[in-house]
């Protein structure tokens, strides 16, 4: 599926209540997961002990971390739309944030999103989009939930 192309709120008003389309697939391999927790000091054995958890864990072998699942957003939200003519965007908040269900290591996940709302503010485009983390093996949701951002297009 190729991107939405977006360069004025005009540009939107089609997609208020529809699909905007999908992401490709992204692996969660071991190596982004240990990284991750790297990157946020949470080192739980669930997500890093490889051998713990092949042992010890219901799913029988490490897991990613939710907030890892949740911060791939940018990069398969870019892979989706293209806000042209853009001063900036700010990412105004998340709501009704579900994690459904685990992602095993070496799983591939994908993002599908909705516009849900559309405002015209003085200066700036509000949207809300409903998204959903989808797991390639088995077709079920990891994550789903809200996000609002705020578009500030370049004076014309």
């Amino acid at each position: 599926m190729s991107k939405v192309v977006i360069n004025s709120y005009e540009d939107f008003l089609p997609y208020v209540g529809q699909e905007l389309g999908a992401s490709g697939y992204v692996e969660l391999s071991q190596q982004r997961i240990n990284l991750f927790a790297d990157a946020t000091l949470d080192h739980q054995w669930i997500h890093v002990d490889t051998e713990k958890a092949k042992a010890e864990s219901p799913f029988g072998q490490t897991i990613a971390h939710g907030y890892l699942t949740l911060s791939m957003l940018p990069y398969l939200w870019d892979q989706i739309i293209e806000v042209n003519n853009l001063e900036r965007m700010m990412n105004y908040g998340m709501d009704r944030m579900k994690f459904a269900q685990p992602v095993l290591s070496g799983q591939h996940v994908r993002m599908i999103t909705k516009l849900e709302e559309l405002s015209n503010l003085r200066g700036a485009i509000k949207t809300t989009i409903k998204f959903t983390i989808e797991v390639q093996e088995t077709g079920k949701k990891a994550l789903e939930g809200l996000a609002t951002f705020i578009y500030y297009f370049k004076a014309q």
